[in-house]
């Protein structure tokens, strides 16, 4: 049998302001930059680097938010299709930048 791809880790931090702000990024993105014309994604540390979340409990966190009225940001392959299959990210609503997927979704 073929062996299953190792997932990306995911990392979540939740940011306090006015509104909840929920950061998943895949950890292997933390701390660099990417350009694309004029685009640029800065994966700041401050920002996306928290704590490291498996796919379903990220999933599970996302959905709890949500009903929360949190915005959220995701970047990388494997943390935008956990946005996905949270029902929080749209695909159309996915941009890459230097071929690295990111979604926002504001409320």
């Amino acid at each position: 049998m073929p062996k299953e791809k190792s997932k990306e880790k995911l990392l979540v931090k939740i940011h306090e302001t006015s509104r909840e702000i929920v950061a998943l990024a895949d950890k292997s993105l933390v701390g660099k930059k990417f350009e694309d014309g004029k685009l640029q994604l800065d994966v700041n540390e401050h920002f996306f680097k928290g704590s490291e979340i498996s796919e379903e409990k990220a999933i599970k966190l996302l959905k709890e938010k949500l009903e929360d009225d949190a915005c959220f940001n995701f970047v990388g392959e494997n943390s935008v299709q956990v946005g996905v299959k949270a029902g929080i990210i749209n695909r159309e609503n996915i941009i890459k930048i230097q071929g690295i997927p990111h979604a926002m979704m504001l409320m």
